[in-house]
């Protein structure tokens, strides 16, 4: 599903989409509103979802269709200058985002990626965003039982994970296979109470088990 208060915009990523033999715009919506609707009545698998909309915003959204069971994967659309905006998206439970001047190849793979259950973790882009809001966001409820239970090799996962390594990467630095280090976040994931990646990273940086760049 397809979430732009611009018609113009939004027709043009719906194109890009059903142009692929394996993708299909099953809805679009102007609004948060009409977003949150549509996905209860549409049950997309992925959300491409605007932040700044009339009425109900793609934040309101996101955290209202995430709090549903079989929830479909959020994908927000953004600009470099919604970086706080897109922070708060991505606790509210969004799996990544991507910026709207993206090339056509880049959101296509993007979308897969996301539809699959993993997350968009750009390096560049998305710890970023990490590194400048976490410090500032409110602090979350006490993890500490929880990330004690994490085994040694699982927090050098979680800690890969946050600095935006994939898990090919993960396992070149630790190595060992890719299907270990599957195995490895599938586990660290289930002991946090996670949903993906997006969440694991934003946990290491808000709990101060990573500290954004900078600071002491």
């Amino acid at each position: 599903m397809v979430v732009d208060d611009q018609a113009v915009v939004r027709a043009g990523f719906a194109a890009i989409v059903d142009a692929e033999p394996d993708l299909t715009v099953v809805a679009e919506a102007g609004d948060g509103a009409t977003a949150v609707s549509l996905a209860a009545e549409k049950t997309p698998d992925l959300v491409l979802m605007d932040i700044r909309m009339p009425g109900m915003d793609g934040l309101t959204a996101t955290r209202l269709i995430t709090s549903r069971q079989n929830a479909p994967r959020i994908l927000i659309l953004t600009t470099f200058d919604l970086d706080a905006h897109v922070y708060e998206a991505l606790r509210a439970g969004a799996s990544g985002f991507l910026l709207k001047d993206a090339f056509p190849e880049d959101l296509l793979t993007a979308i897969r990626v996301v539809a699959t259950g993993e997350a968009i973790l750009s390096p560049t882009i998305t710890r970023r965003l990490i590194t400048t809001f976490a410090q500032a966001a409110p602090p979350p409820p006490p993890m500490t039982g929880a990330l004690s239970s994490l085994t040694p090799r699982e927090g050098q996962v979680l800690l890969h994970i946050a600095s935006g390594l994939t898990n090919a990467e993960i396992a070149s630095t630790l190595g060992v296979t890719t299907g270990t280090v599957k195995t490895h976040v599938n586990a660290l994931l289930s002991k946090l109470g996670l949903r993906d990646r997006v969440q694991a990273t934003i946990l290491a940086y808000e709990s101060g088990l990573v500290r954004p760049r900078g600071t002491a």
